[in-house]
């Protein structure tokens, strides 16, 4: 069992959602990110996702992509972000898992990455541009090596591309909530329950949504339905304003403890058990309230049309 599997497990027992949180390692220094990760870690981060700077993150959107930037500046290379890892993994729990893109991977070796990654302590990767139909050299690679390698399913994927990317992936199935690339959202997508629903049916392992979700509202929302809630931009901007101030890790280290704190109630997911293996199609699309901006909701933020039931993997007998 690895050390993600483990994570999901326990947080199961405590019937708790885990709040991933995204790094840029390097942004502003690399180590600013080891502070920045200790923090998190120490705040209530469940797991710690380490960007790796890439010259052409084409899945980013202007945050992410500017503080990729800074960090290039800074001399941040995945080299220098697996010495930050094996820096960490000293005194960091949390399992911690990269962001990458296959270019950085394939300089460097897929062998070589993937024993390396283990070797520093990294537990899983998460490759943003690389498809199903290209991965199994990597794949290959990194479940020798004991890696966990985790694949994202767009909204756009078909039922049987989502079965197959949900068969193959391990530790947890990104989930991206919408269309194009990272960054805050003032509303989540109107189809997200349903989206999650789809995605529960075809795989018992945990689902983490990502992209878009910004404020603890919004996380908590997430968190009725999914198994994990994933912030990237929403951090990141953070650290982009704090740079340079004494306040920075604490500030940093507050927003994560909000955005936990919505995380430990019962989940809400709306899948029910006969639509597992195929049989009547699910209702109408739940709408969802809106969560940051604007007026202030008119009622406890949530997913709507969501229906108390215990998640497909939290079964007994499902692990």
């Amino acid at each position: 069992m690895s050390r993600l599997d483990e994570t999901f497990a326990a947080l199961r027992a405590r019937g708790e959602r885990a709040l991933v949180a995204y790094f840029t390692a390097g942004d502003p220094s690399l180590a600013e990110t080891r502070r920045l990760v200790r923090e998190a870690a120490a705040r209530g981060a469940d797991v710690i996702e380490l960007g790796v700077p890439f010259s052409d993150p084409i899945a980013d959107g202007p945050v992410v992509q500017r503080a990729g930037m800074r960090a290039l500046a800074a001399g941040a290379t995945l080299p220098r972000v697996l010495e930050t890892v094996a820096e960490l993994r000293g005194v960091v729990r949390a399992p911690l898992v990269l962001l990458t893109y296959y270019n950085p991977v394939l300089a460097f070796g897929l062998r070589a990455f993937a024993r390396s990654a283990v070797d520093a302590g990294v537990d899983g990767v998460i490759v943003a541009d690389l498809p199903l139909e290209e991965a199994e050299p990597l794949d290959t690679e990194a479940e020798a090596a004991g890696l966990d390698l985790v694949y994202l399913v767009a909204r756009t994927s078909t039922p049987e591309r989502v079965r197959r990317i949900a068969r193959r992936s391990r530790g947890f199935v990104y989930l991206v909530s919408l269309t194009g690339v990272t960054g805050e959202r003032k509303e989540l997508p109107p189809d997200l329950a349903a989206q999650i629903r789809a995605l529960r049916a075809a795989t018992p392992k945990p689902v983490c949504v990502g992209f878009g979700i910004a404020t603890p509202e919004q996380a908590a929302a997430v968190g009725r339905l999914a198994d994990g809630v994933i912030v990237g931009s929403a951090i990141v901007r953070l650290v982009e304003q704090k740079t340079g101030s004494a306040t920075l890790v604490s500030d940093v280290g507050d927003f994560i403890a909000s955005l936990k704190a919505g995380l430990g109630d019962p989940p809400r997911t709306p899948p029910a058990v006969n639509h597992v293996a195929g049989g009547d199609p699910p209702g109408p699309p739940p709408t969802v309230n809106h969560v940051a901006g604007g007026d202030p909701p008119q009622a406890p933020t949530t997913l709507e049309g969501a229906t108390p039931s215990r998640p497909p993997w939290l079964s007994p007998g499902r692990s």
